[in-house]
């Protein structure tokens, strides 16, 4: 079976497209965020590309990209764009592992109708969910995870990014029954060797299994 899995967050500015690009780099896998919006800067595609060490073949070109950053929907509005969510369609990428980057956290619009967990639910995909180490975030995460699963999607497990904070990390894996994938620390540098060295440390292959 192909090794399909989106990546999804808490929230917006936690580190998830950092933790893709070296996800992507860990599975040997191509990367798809359906949507961007804000390009001004790197976008995180090219982020993850350059993170990640990611060679053209392994991008997955996004669906729309939207200049205002905001959420997918409201920036649409903006570029006087309409996002048919029911026309997302994960990509055939040959039979390589594919990481599927979200936007922001679940409940992030993309029209008045449909929210990215909406869409996470049609694919039927498993998901991990990346969380912040920082206050808040045991109650953030626990709506993240009743969200997946009031819409029955698979949780590969918790990643977390961040300072270690044991007594959090706990409390969200046992109150929320998930697995702890692991976690990657704040880097300084960032750099592609600094992430790759960091996450082969944190995270093993073998458990974003479904």
């Amino acid at each position: 079976m192909r090794q399909q899995i989106v990546v999804t967050g808490t929230d917006t500015g936690i580190g998830k497209t950092v933790f893709s690009a070296g996800l992507a780099n860990l599975l040997g896998a191509n990367y798809w965020k359906p949507i961007q919006a804000g390009l001004e800067g790197e976008t995180d595609t090219e982020v993850v590309a350059r993170l990640g060490s990611l060679s053209g073949d392994r991008i997955v070109p996004e669906v729309h990209r939207l200049r205002t950053p905001a959420s997918p929907y409201h920036s649409a509005e903006i570029d006087g764009v309409r996002i048919d969510a029911d026309s997302l369609a994960v990509p055939d990428t040959g039979g390589r592992p594919l990481v599927i980057e979200g936007a922001g956290g679940l409940m992030v619009p993309l029209s008045l109708g449909t929210v990215y967990a909406d869409v996470f639910e049609r694919w039927r995909l498993p998901a991990v969910l990346c969380a912040r180490t920082a206050l808040g975030t045991i109650n953030h995460s626990l709506l993240s995870i009743e969200a997946l699963r009031r819409r029955h999607i698979d949780i590969l497990g918790i990643a977390f990014i961040g300072e270690r904070n044991a007594e959090a990390e706990s409390a969200v894996c046992e109150i929320g029954r998930v697995r702890w994938l692991g976690r990657l620390p704040w880097l300084a540098p960032l750099t592609p060797d600094t992430l790759q060295i960091a996450f082969k440390a944190s995270f093993r292959a073998d458990t974003f299994k479904s």
